[in-house]
């Protein structure tokens, strides 16, 4: 499954557009029908979090202006990957307890390491990446 779409590069401290936001749903709703597609249901919940927090942090942080979605299904693991094109490397913060956001990076790494996989950056920092133990419905 390859998703691309355009999204109007923001400004920092800029909120996203309602449009580029609703990508989001989006592309968690193509993931789902793909997860479905693919027997994978009872990775659908941890799969859900991670597109979101990825393409999320895409939108918000890299002033790109085209993001793609990238999930692929072999050897055992399913992997997604989001690129921006912009270079950078993301890494997961320290939210303080009254922070209201920062954690999503946090959230994907647990959850990858939940699921049997990996995540990173690729070396020109223009995609994050994750590799999960496929799980589907006949587990």
């Amino acid at each position: 499954m390859d998703e691309t779409f355009r999204v109007v590069p923001r400004r920092r401290g800029e909120p996203a557009r309602p449009e580029d936001a609703a990508r989001v749903g989006v592309v968690r709703r193509i993931t789902a029908a793909r997860l479905r597609y693919c027997g994978l249901g009872p990775m659908m919940d941890d799969v859900m979090v991670i597109v979101s927090e990825l393409v999320t942090n895409a939108i918000l942080h890299s002033g790109t202006s085209e993001i793609s979605l990238t999930v692929t299904l072999g050897k055992g693991f399913l992997r997604i990957k989001v690129r921006d094109g912009m270079e950078g490397s993301a890494q997961p913060n320290q939210a303080n307890d009254t922070d209201e956001s920062g954690r999503g990076l946090a959230l994907v790494e647990g959850l990858v390491e939940a699921n049997g996989g990996t995540w990173g950056v690729s070396d020109d920092g223009t995609s994050v990446w994750c590799c999960l133990l496929a799980r589907g419905n006949e587990q």
